[in-house]
């Protein structure tokens, strides 16, 4: 019988951060909100990296979607990650769920269609939300593995962390939820 995503083995909806020591250049420093994690592998959404300095204004213009108000105009679009950069996800509040939404559990869910994109354009999306291009993407078994070799630590998510603008104090404050500082913290992999 396969194993649901509601296993304590799997870490749906939980924070990935990356251990101080992280080699890969795209991850370093990262939290990682995953939205899904199963025996088949794993999905996330890098949660705390801008995607340059592309706006949801920007977005619009380019998927001709109709003028957003001038606030969401503002709202900048996140580095979720280096696979398929130019592939689009909403993830947000689970306060909106429609067709080809992602219910990731009771607070939060991910939507990738452009209905949303028009909803936030007119204020009628989700209460909170992050717009993010690329995604993060283990095959089955390989967070597993990197996470045994010290490459990343999990946590609880913290919704308050997960849609704040602070993107350069997400990464120590999603540490702390483990209450750990950085000092006990080992550089190395295989060492604690």
């Amino acid at each position: 019988m396969p194993r649901s995503t509601k296993s304590p083995a799997f870490l749906t909806g939980q924070f990935l951060i990356a251990m101080p020591g992280m080699l890969d250049p795209r991850f370093q420093r990262s939290v990682v909100y995953i939205c899904a994690h199963n025996e088949d592998g794993a999905m996330g959404l890098v949660i705390n990296k801008l995607f340059g300095s592309i706006t949801f204004r920007d977005l619009s213009e380019q998927l001709e979607l109709p003028a957003p108000t001038p606030a969401v105009g503002r709202t900048p679009v996140h580095y979720g990650g280096p696979v398929e950069s130019g592939r689009g996800f909403v993830l947000h509040t689970a306060d909106y769920v429609r067709d080809g939404t992602l219910v990731v559990n009771e607070d939060i869910a991910l939507t990738a269609t452009i209905d949303i994109l028009r909803a936030m354009g007119e204020e009628r999306g989700p209460k909170q939300s992050l717009l993010l291009l690329g995604y993060a993407g283990w095959g089955p078994g390989q967070l597993d593995s990197e996470i045994q070799a010290n490459g990343w630590l999990n946590a609880p998510c913290d919704t308050g962390i997960l849609f704040d603008d602070d993107l350069e104090g997400k990464w120590e404050r999603a540490i702390g939820l483990l209450g750990v500082s950085l000092s006990m913290l080992s550089q190395e992999a295989g060492h604690a």
